[in-house]
């Protein structure tokens, strides 16, 4: 039976193709796609054509959620027809048709679609909706055996263009084209991820194998569009967890976030990792995406082939209605899908009012505007994006200033906002500028002590002691604090954050002994308000911290940190900013405590954090191996310290070059260490913690002293004080050993080293103790 032919006209402007893409099966990627297909039909009165492209040809069932199965040609039947055409112009054959560039390929691809009319091969499937159908193929009785005869590889060989143009023909007539994919990884799933797409929805179900297919095949996708001249066409990438069990938080948790200690990686992390990789980002997070895109499993939908937006219309929170229509709002939005449902709808409500203003220009347009304007900033500000949080905050206060006035208090606000940001870039002057005009407004229209004047003295203070005017900022800050005593009383949270800003001013000016006196108080009075764990007792505890390392008192700044670091952990995660802060804090501590085994602990877990968070190649993760590799170098590991230096010096050479200062300074410390492990060969040295082997490195040393080989000692001296300094040395050798060094070093007249000894030796002693103690307790 031959189906009716269409005939559809092209669209005002391109649509887009969208494939859908699971490395398993089992995924319900075909029934995601079907109702998608559906809610796309819908919109606009019903007028948006959709057309749905059924390419997983060996396990073909896109037909069945329509009750299509009339025989008519499909996607087999079209691509025969272009094998044929490719064959009459002798292009399949090697000594055939060998164009010389893209163009030459685009010509070719047009004229094989020109001559077959792809209509004839597309089925409507909805006569309420503009839902189009192409099939797998006709499956006739030779439907395998063509199947089987179809090389989708000397198809892209003579004429590279094909699938491309295809694509962009059929875009030119349907607004969305959602390609259903083969799984795995064949040339027809390379196909329709690589070549046909502008978008790539990836189905999963949380598990090991469909997690580690669906990384490689979105890294391998993306890397073929960026390194190929004639595909340089952005792929945007959107994951969409399919059969997630709601019944079982707590393991729904577990692969969403993952659980180190049961070799969970989790989902989220993952596409985390990979999209910011993929596409150069410092730093995204799905939070908001993942929390409103899950498929969920439901007894309902488990059989048959049953459309859920046909079925379930009520879209209450639990239905897979609302899941779908939520996942569009990212899909057909044009937005990434590490935006924000909050910033997505802020950004349609400030679309709206645009159009809205152009057409009708007046306040009740352009104040919600500005109101929707600040608001996005706020967001950005909060996100880490400061950059475009001033520039939403600058056009809102623009919009208020010409319709409210520059002294109107929603102004001031705006105003107050814009200093903030300015003052996180480093535009002190503007910052300062806008804050001193805020705050004299404040004080003329609201008063002196009023709560909102106060805050407005206490950022321009800020801004004043970035400046490095500290009697200024001093000033305010105790003019402000004196208001806020007198009308608050000493432990209201607003009069804590005065003395807390007070404190950390007191901390720049070198005034330690009082910024620790008035940190002491503050941290113990929000850990009776709010709790030892609060994020404002965290913050205060962290500056007392600082104030304690500046003092001296390591052993109390560690402890600090550490118990910072723990609630950190607890709450925020092992991978949070103010986690990974908090940890670098500590590690130096550590460090100048000389409890380099302490420190190695936490540069691992360090570098770990790094990689998961920013990636391999980023700087804070090289850093992060630099001063683990230091650590192993004083406990004398050198052959680890030393795999830690290549790994550094490897990216370093390659994303920065051979050149580069960081890749010099790489190659430097390698070769340093390297040098270490040929004195110790040269010597018979192979286990430095052994005593025999410092006994005889310390004999070795006093040897070259008494034949005045200073050149050869200085060399052997520099890893002789690593192995000296580590912890478990015996204190008799220890002692002969830094009498050879300091010897050495009298001898050379080098009295830098002799002085850095000292103090390393003090170090060591500290760390000790400090070990002893905590082995104690």
């Amino acid at each position: 039976m031959e189906c009716p032919r269409l005939s559809l006209p092209p669209l005002s402007a391109p649509g887009e193709v969208v494939t859908f893409y699971s490395y398993k099966g089992g995924t319900g990627r075909t029934m995601a796609l079907s109702n998608i297909a559906v809610l796309l039909a819908r919109r606009d009165n019903a007028s948006v054509p959709v057309l749905m492209l059924d390419w997983d040809m060996e396990a073909p069932g896109l037909h069945h959620y329509f009750e299509q199965h009339e025989e008519c040609p499909g996607v087999l039947e079209f691509f025969e027809a272009c094998r044929e055409q490719l064959e009459r112009l002798g292009a399949m054959h090697p000594a055939g048709h060998g164009p010389g560039g893209e163009q030459d390929y685009a010509a070719l691809a047009e004229r094989v679609l020109d001559a077959i009319d792809w209509q004839q091969y597309v089925v409507r499937v909805d006569q309420g909706s503009p839902l189009y159908l192409m099939r797998a193929g006709r499956f006739d009785a030779s439907y395998s055996e063509r199947l089987a005869q179809m090389r989708w590889d000397q198809l892209f060989d003579a004429c590279p263009a094909l699938f491309r143009c295809f694509a962009d023909t059929l875009a030119r007539h349907f607004r969305y084209v959602l390609v259903d994919s083969r799984t795995g990884r064949t040339d027809s799933a390379g196909i329709c991820t690589t070549l046909l797409p502008r978008k790539l929805v990836v189905v999963f179900t949380p598990n090991r194998q469909s997690l580690e297919g669906v990384d490689a095949l979105v890294t391998r996708a993306i890397e073929y569009r960026r390194s190929h001249e004639d595909e340089q066409r952005q792929l945007l990438v959107y994951p969409l967890p399919s059969r997630i069990e709601m019944g079982d938080g707590a393991q729904r948790a577990e692969w969403r976030r993952g659980d180190s200690y049961k070799g969970i990686a989790g989902y989220q992390p993952m596409f985390e990792r990979l999209l910011r990789t993929s596409y150069g980002l410092s730093q995204i997070a799905l939070d908001s995406y993942f929390d409103e895109v899950q498929l969920q499993q439901t007894k309902t939908f488990a059989y048959g082939e049953q459309l859920a937006v046909r079925i379930d219309q009520g879209g209450d929170r639990f239905s897979l209605t609302r899941t779908f229509e939520a996942f569009l709002q990212w899909l057909t939005g044009g937005y990434f899908p590490w935006q924000s449902s909050r910033e997505i709808g802020l950004l349609a409500a400030i679309d709206e009012a645009r159009r809205a203003l152009q057409l009708e220009p007046g306040r009740a347009v352009a104040l919600p505007l500005a109101r929707d304007l600040a608001r996005l900033g706020e967001l950005y500000r909060k996100d880490g994006r400061p950059e475009q949080a001033l520039d939403a905050f600058r056009q809102s206060v623009e919009i208020r200033t010409r319709i409210l006035g520059g002294e109107h208090i929603d102004t001031l606000a705006g105003k107050s906002g814009m200093a903030r940001l300015l003052r996180q870039l480093g535009s002190l002057g503007e910052a300062r500028q806008l804050e001193e005009d805020v705050a004299e407004a404040r004080e003329r229209l609201q008063g002196a002590e009023h709560a909102d004047t106060l805050a407005a003295k206490a950022c321009l203070a800020q801004t004043l002691m970035r400046q490095g005017d500290y009697a200024a900022a001093l000033a305010l800050q105790d003019a402000v604090l004196a208001s806020q005593l007198r009308q608050l009383g000493n432990e209201h949270p607003r009069t804590l954050s005065a003395m807390d800003c007070r404190a950390t001013t007191l901390l720049h000016m070198g005034s330690l002994d009082e910024a620790r006196q008035l940190l002491e108080t503050v941290v113990a009075a929000r850990a009776r308000l709010f709790g030892a764990e609060h994020g404002d007792t965290l913050h205060s505890k962290l500056a007392l911290a600082q104030v304690l390392g500046r003092q001296g008192d390591l052993d109390g700044a560690r402890q600090l940190l550490d118990a910072i670091l723990q609630a950190q952990e607890r709450t925020l995660g092992l991978d949070h900013p103010a986690t990974l802060a908090t940890r670098d804090r500590l590690a130096d501590i550590v460090s100048g405590l000389g409890d380099w085994a302490g420190a190695r602990l936490l540069h691992e877990n360090q570098v770990a954090a790094r990689e998961r968070t920013r990636g391999l190649d980023h700087p804070e993760t090289l850093m992060s191996q630099r001063k683990l590799a230091e650590a192993l170098l004083r406990r004398g590991e050198l052959e680890a310290a030393r795999s830690v230096q290549e790994q550094v010096l490897e990216v370093h050479a390659r994303v920065l070059g051979e050149h580069h200062l960081d890749t010099l300074h790489s190659r430097k410390q390698l070769a340093g260490t390297m040098q270490q492990q040929a004195i110790l060969a040269d010597h018979g040295v192979s286990d430095t913690d052994a005593p025999e082997s410092l006994a005889s490195m310390i004999a070795m040393l006093q040897g070259m002293i008494e034949r005045e080989q200073y050149r050869q000692a200085g060399e052997l001296a520099e890893h002789l004080k690593s192995c000296l300094l580590r912890p478990g040395v015996p204190g008799k050798l220890r002692k002969r050993g830094m009498a050879q060094l300091k010897h050495l070093y009298k001898l050379q007249g080098d009295l830098d080293a002799l002085f850095a000894l000292q103090e390393d030796e003090v170090q060591a002693l500290e760390g000790a103790l400090s070990e002893a103690g905590i082995e104690q307790r």
